[in-house]
């Protein structure tokens, strides 16, 4: 197996054909073009795919390990640990206020080491929070400072999303980024759904006064060896994907990056927000629903929201290539705030059944807004940059690295969402005891986001006759 390369070689070299592709030494491709359509039929569709599908097993396990706390923290009390409801919500935010923030750094990892190398570096690291968090919970003893730095640790694996998603947008044309980026991202989502149901079932099967909660670390170790060895054999590097420095600059200057990421605030951040609190709000509205016994197993159901979420994603990315990213992020916006408002006036009657139909619509919304509107920034771009059409074509090389690093800083802001939701809904039930104005603080961001999107890319998009 070839040794991992720190950076790229020189790209000094032999001058290549159109169309032509070469491959070095650490598995480094020199001449990719996804535009050119004779090179994609060719190979280069073959060669994206798989990358794509390593990619999205990578991705899948960053989030596993990004939302284990999520549903943990929910065994702590039968596991000997005494928190209060403030340390709770902590212990659920924290992961995404760590993953979030480096959602920055990790943007720019695959432009300096390449997008196989990262991969192999940043799924390597993801066996420090498992690890952590098996041997954190197997004492009960274990100081809530401790638990809360172990916690900040399993951030790493939110980071894997924005320099996947860097990655995999410099794999596929235009024409395709929505529906690869929507799958790309929808399989690593189903990393949060996949936690929360397995997580329950193996801490508590075969068990019988006691929780093996180390299980919840431990099981995912193999997994993660298995990615790193994939990454390493079968992921290519791109030497054409640079997002130099002058190109971030740039998209930070870009104000469309700034209402983008607002946006981006609103329909991923409520869907990995309310992923990693759906599990406490279960356990607190229907205690006796929150876990279903199966034999010696306990199953959770707050796994469903995750789930619905994420498998809508990509279809959001497939409307979104369709009939424009911002119509269909304006319509999600709209079923996310009506959704939200019935479950407000809802909640002191409605039953368990209702309420947890109500969240799935609710994580579906979300996860159709997720890659409608992760669609929409490749367009911005193109058309800021004065591409004829902006929905097909991406615009100059100038304009395309922009976008790649707006990928990945959009995509970080965006994870505050995971932090803020838990962290709102937190305060409103120690300060009121209950959810509900929590919630209502969310139905007025969804109409604020409502209006930007249909000024500022609606409209827009009507005068400038192409779909954005």
């Amino acid at each position: 197996m070839t040794a991992i390369d720190s950076a790229p070689a020189p790209r000094t070299g032999p001058v290549l054909a159109p169309g032509a592709l070469t491959v070095r030494a650490g598995r480094w491709i020199d001449g990719w073009d996804a535009e050119d359509r004779d090179q994609w039929e060719h190979e280069g569709r073959r060669i994206a795919a798989r990358n794509l599908r390593w990619s999205i097993f990578a991705e899948f396990l960053g989030f596993v390990v990004w939302q284990l706390w999520s549903i943990v923290v929910i065994s702590l009390p039968a596991a000997g640990f005494s928190f209060g409801v403030t340390q709770t919500f902590w212990l659920i935010s924290m992961p995404s206020l760590v993953g979030a923030t480096l959602r920055f750094p990790y943007t720019f990892m695959v432009p300096r080491f390449g997008g196989r190398n990262w991969t192999i570096i940043s799924a390597a690291l993801l066996l420090l929070p498992v690890t952590g968090l098996a041997l954190c919970v197997s004492n009960p003893d274990t100081p809530f400072p401790v638990m809360l730095g172990v916690a900040a640790l399993a951030g790493l694996g939110g980071g894997n999303f924005a320099s996947s998603m860097s990655n995999i947008t410099s794999f596929y044309p235009q024409r395709e980024k929505g529906w690869a980026l929507g799958v790309n991202a929808a399989g690593g989502n189903l990393g949060a759904a996949v936690a929360q149901f397995v997580v329950p079932i193996v801490i508590t099967v075969g068990a019988a006064t006691t929780l093996n909660l180390p299980a919840a670390g431990w099981i995912w170790v193999p997994l993660i060896i298995v990615a790193v060895v994939g990454a390493a054999l079968r992921m290519d590097n791109l030497s054409s994907a640079r997002a130099d420095f002058a190109a971030s600059v740039a998209a930070f200057r870009e104000p469309h990056l700034w209402i983008l990421a607002f946006l981006y605030l609103g329909t991923f951040g409520s869907f990995i927000g309310f992923a990693g609190v759906f599990p406490k709000l279960l356990a607190d509205q229907f205690p006796e629903y929150s876990q279903l016994h199966v034999g010696t197993a306990s199953l959770s159901l707050a796994f469903l929201g995750a789930l619905c979420g994420s498998l809508a994603r990509p279809y959001g990315g497939r409307l979104a290539d369709r009939f424009g990213g911002s119509s269909i992020t304006l319509v999600a916006f709209g079923a996310m705030a009506a959704l939200t408002t019935v479950v407000i006036l809802t909640l002191p009657t409605i039953g368990f059944w209702g309420f947890l139909g109500l969240f799935l619509l609710l994580f579906t919304a979300s996860g159709i807004g997720n890659g409608a509107t992760y669609r929409m920034i490749p367009t911005v771009f193109a058309w800021r940059a004065g591409a004829e059409d902006a929905h097909l074509t991406a615009g100059d090389v100038g304009s395309q690295r922009k976008a790649a690093a707006a990928l990945g800083i959009i995509s970080a802001i965006g994870a505050y969402g995971g932090f803020v939701i838990p962290q709102a809904l937190g305060w409103s039930k120690a300060g009121t005891g209950g959810y509900s104005t929590g919630l209502s603080w969310f139905v007025g961001a969804y109409l604020i986001m409502i209006t930007v999107t249909a000024v500022v890319y609606v409209r827009a998009g009507r005068r400038a006759g192409t779909r954005l």
